[in-house]
């Protein structure tokens, strides 16, 4: 497992938690996360030699990670620049604070999101293997 790389991709979510606190808005937030992945892929593909899947999974359960803890961490400023995800945990009937349900929900999220990169990365280096054959001279 190559973990520098694995951890500074992951600083993508480092960047992510900050500035969905701050400044960009939920209604963009998946156009971001897209062009994340896409680029982590991009970048698992082509310095990776194996476990193409699995450093995309690891990517993602530490970008959970970093999410999680800013948003945690600055919760009160979250909350108050993303009132659709507090009315939505307001629907949810159960019996946590939504500052619970949110470090409760992060690892879920991460997972979920680690399938989809892991997917990304292992067709990242197919496209980049076929791009490889392609430009050889044939033999």
């Amino acid at each position: 497992m190559n973990w520098k790389l694995i951890i500074q991709l992951s600083l993508f979510g480092l960047a992510m938690g900050l500035a969905t606190v701050f400044v960009i808005p939920s209604t963009v937030e998946p156009l971001f996360w897209l062009l994340i992945f896409v680029v982590s892929a991009y970048f698992i593909a082509t310095r990776c030699t194996s476990r193409y899947f699995w450093h995309g999974f690891l990517v993602s359960i530490v970008n959970s990670i970093w999410v999680t803890a800013v948003h945690f961490l600055f919760f009160d400023r979250y909350v108050a620049n993303h009132p659709e995800e507090m009315a939505m945990m307001a629907t949810m009937q159960v019996s946590v604070s939504p500052r619970t349900l949110m470090a409760l929900m992060g690892p879920i999220f991460g997972v979920v999101s680690g399938v989809l990169l892991g997917i990304f990365s292992g067709l990242g280096r197919r496209i980049v293997e076929m791009r490889e054959k392609s430009s050889s001279p044939d033999q």
